[in-house]
């Protein structure tokens, strides 16, 4: 199982307020949908936006949760009734209006508001059942999750929104999805066309920070990201499951 450990006060905070940011940017962005919008398909093979939507509010109280019963030195699983559960939530919130999913996630950044611990605070080390992690565990999986899916839910907002830091940090948390003898270009700000020998005949992904991050997250990036192995090129290797967490 992986584990996620304790980061720096600083990325804590970027993460916290960055994925506010995210949550915003996606409420402001779903307010202006038409009616039947939320039917159409979403990023993801066979869900709607209102999948996407549903799940992201049921990821955010599922993380908020975790706070919460942290901060009392208790401990809950994310979802109740486990993946069955998490997966009957998301069918069932995915028929909302427009306005309905606006009042859950609005509902949901209020909850996330007061759960997260304040800047410094040790209630951030403090142990979840999420990964079996700390509570900056779940901030990081939330940071995570707005993000991606907010591109996910195809409402203009794109892998632009990805900054610097949530690359770098999806590059390092997704880099156990490399097959063994494959590793990344690390060249900051490789482009499709960088070309690195790697010792040992390794498998060498490149390509921009941010194409290269979309790739690793299993989603299509906007421009090329290419293997090569001996300065040839070769396919781009299938990766391995997005790591696995308790539910």
């Amino acid at each position: 199982m992986t584990t996620e450990t304790p980061t720096g006060t600083a990325l804590t905070e970027h993460a916290r307020a960055d994925s506010f940011a995210a949550l915003d940017a996606l409420i402001e962005a779903v307010r202006v949908l038409p009616e039947d919008a939320v039917g159409e398909p979403s990023g993801l093979p066979d869900w709607t936006r209102g999948h996407v939507l549903a799940h992201v509010d049921g990821v955010a109280q599922a993380l908020a949760r975790q706070a919460e019963y942290a901060a009392r030195s208790e401990r809950i699983a994310p979802y109740d009734g486990g993946v069955e559960g998490r997966n009957a939530a998301i069918e069932a919130g995915s028929t909302r209006t427009p306005a309905e999913h606006v009042a859950a996630l609005a509902a949901a950044r209020e909850r996330l508001a007061a759960a997260w611990p304040e800047p410094g605070s040790p209630l951030w080390d403090a142990p979840t059942s999420y990964r079996e992690g700390p509570v900056t565990g779940c901030l990081l999986a939330w940071w995570r999750e707005v993000r991606i899916h907010g591109v996910d839910a195809d409402l203009g907002i794109g892998f632009d929104t990805w900054d610097d830091e949530l690359q770098e940090h999806l590059r390092d948390f997704l880099g156990v999805r490399l097959p063994e003898g494959v590793v990344l270009d690390d060249v900051a700000g490789g482009g499709a066309g960088t070309d690195r020998s790697a010792p040992g005949g390794e498998t060498v992904v490149s390509g921009a920070p941010i194409d290269v991050a979309a790739w690793l997250a299993g989603r299509e990036p906007a421009r090329q990201v290419r293997a090569t192995r001996d300065g040839a090129e070769v396919p781009l290797p299938e990766l391995a499951p997005w790591p696995s967490a308790r539910r």
